[in-house]
């Protein structure tokens, strides 16, 4: 008899004291906080439970990486860290790493780019056509979806080009689709850069840099936003340029496969997040999963800087490529001073359909912490907890949800403050197709301090109640 997933609860965190994180080195440049300069030391370790309840498609299958998109009154200031965020790249001596960050407000779509880029370079003096022979952002979008084998009138590409603080709109571009091709428009938007450094056009080491592009609807033809649910075809490529006689670097693209002129290959963009119908069914009962609980094997991994920042590690030869397995805790924490990356950490989970998981601390300062919208997403290729690295662990299918975690102020005892995201559509897709839960969990926070520390699978038994965990309330079909 087949069963339907009626509901869930997953991710139960643990989060408690954490670690002061700022990163010396460096100077601010436009669009850029400032940074402290600091070293890292400990701080007070209060801890909370939170349940997290993750919310999964239902059945049937999503055709591209799908970024669901919110709307927002401020993304760029005070609901930054609302944005959806997806991420592509690696981090190495020559290749880039990039975050992508997107919403839409009732008159413009906002997209943030912040890329980890190890040598900084643009053109003294741009023209349109050389933009990209630079360090530049593309955005291509499709207004009728993921579809078509060449650019329509309703496709667009906006170039973005790094720049020394230059707003007069030298450093940008944009171009329509002909059907056979690509022309130059006089397109109404702006895109404006920052970066974190030591200087731009040298040798030196840096850190990266950030590309904000805001395109009014407008501009697109368009007197409103899009009804809620409306898909558009959306693609992105990162270029790198990094020494003066520009020696050919592969661009980097979002999703892995497109190709600039076939909108069929980009990825979806879809304003607004799906819900979920729960089927009809009859209370059938409900099920936790858990490591260790009835002999199940839940598998977790922390990447990218955890607690210490990549402490011990060279940021550009080894940060990306060096697994962390068998940590009791995890970290996920981002912020908009790219200079930080290396503090920049995600978390991985794999349930035979179960999760929950505990908050154990946060990063920093707790009296300078602030809370974090913590976003949840899902992976459909398998992964191990032994080789998982930033640069080997899988893309994002899809975001699906968040929740508010607040900063840990006082330490309310083990096993924590309990925090809940409902991953029921998620849940519904997997068991479906007859995989395991697969997620992946980020923030796209602005502020300083905004790690969130949790309880992994791999903490001891003593502590198996915070485990990460996952509940799934399920139903027989009803007549």
């Amino acid at each position: 008899m087949s069963r339907s997933v009626a509901g869930l609860e997953i991710l139960s965190l643990f989060l408690g004291g954490g670690l002061f994180s700022d990163i010396p080195g460096g100077r601010v440049r436009e669009g850029m906080q400032p940074m402290e300069s600091g070293s890292l030391s400990p701080s007070a370790s209060p801890t909370f439970s939170v349940c997290l309840p993750l919310v999964l498609r239902g059945a049937g299958t999503v055709p591209a990486r799908q970024i669901n998109v919110p709307r927002l009154a401020d993304p760029l200031g005070a609901e930054f860290s609302r944005m959806a965020i997806f991420w592509f790249g690696k981090v190495t001596p020559v290749a880039n790493y990039a975050d992508v960050r997107v919403a839409y407000t009732t008159s413009e779509l906002v997209v943030y780019v912040a890329v980890f880029d190890r040598r900084l370079w643009f053109n003294p003096n741009p023209s349109p056509s050389s933009l990209t022979l630079w360090d530049a952002v593309t955005l291509f979008l499709h207004l009728e979806g993921n579809i078509g084998n060449a650019p329509t009138p309703s496709s667009y590409r906006f170039i973005g080009g790094l720049s020394h603080g230059d707003r007069s709109g030298r450093y940008q571009a944009a171009e329509q689709g002909t059907g056979t091709g690509w022309v130059a428009r006089a397109i109404p938007f702006t895109a404006f850069s920052g970066w974190r450094g030591e200087r731009l056009n040298d040798d030196g080491d840096d850190r990266g840099w950030a590309m904000t592009f805001r395109i009014p609807f407008a501009s697109l033809g368009r007197s409103s936003p899009p009804p809620e649910g409306t898909i558009w075809g959306l693609a992105v490529t990162v270029h790198d340029r990094d020494d003066a006689a520009g020696t050919p670097i592969p661009v980097t693209v979002w999703p892995e496969s497109m190709n600039p002129n076939a909108p069929a290959t980009w990825g979806r963009l879809r304003f607004g997040m799906p819900a979920y119908m729960l089927p009809p069914a009859r209370p059938g009962g409900t099920v936790t999963i858990r490591h260790g609980l009835n002999g199940a094997v839940v598998k977790d991994a922390g990447i990218g800087g955890y607690t210490i920042c990549g402490d011990g590690l060279d940021y550009w030869t080894q940060w990306g490529e060096t697994p962390d397995p068998g940590r009791p805790d995890f970290n996920i924490q981002n912020q908009v001073d790219i200079a930080d990356w290396p503090c920049f950490s995600k978390y991985y989970v794999i349930f035979p359909l179960k999760l929950t998981l505990h908050q154990f601390g946060n990063a920093g300062d707790p009296g300078q912490a602030r809370p974090s919208w913590i976003q949840v997403l899902t992976v459909r290729e398998d992964w191990e907890e032994r080789t998982l690295t930033w640069n080997r662990a899988p893309l994002a299918w899809e975001n699906i949800g968040g929740t508010q975690v607040d900063p840990v102020r006082n330490w309310p005892g083990w096993p924590g403050i309990p925090y809940t995201w409902d991953v029921t559509r998620a849940v519904a897709e997997a068991y479906a197709a007859g995989q395991p839960l697969r997620l992946a969990l980020y923030s796209a926070d602005g502020d300083y301090n905004s790690g969130k520390h949790f309880v992994s699978s791999d903490t001891g038994d003593w502590n198996a109640r915070g485990r990460p965990t996952l509940t799934v309330q399920w139903g027989d079909p009803a007549p």
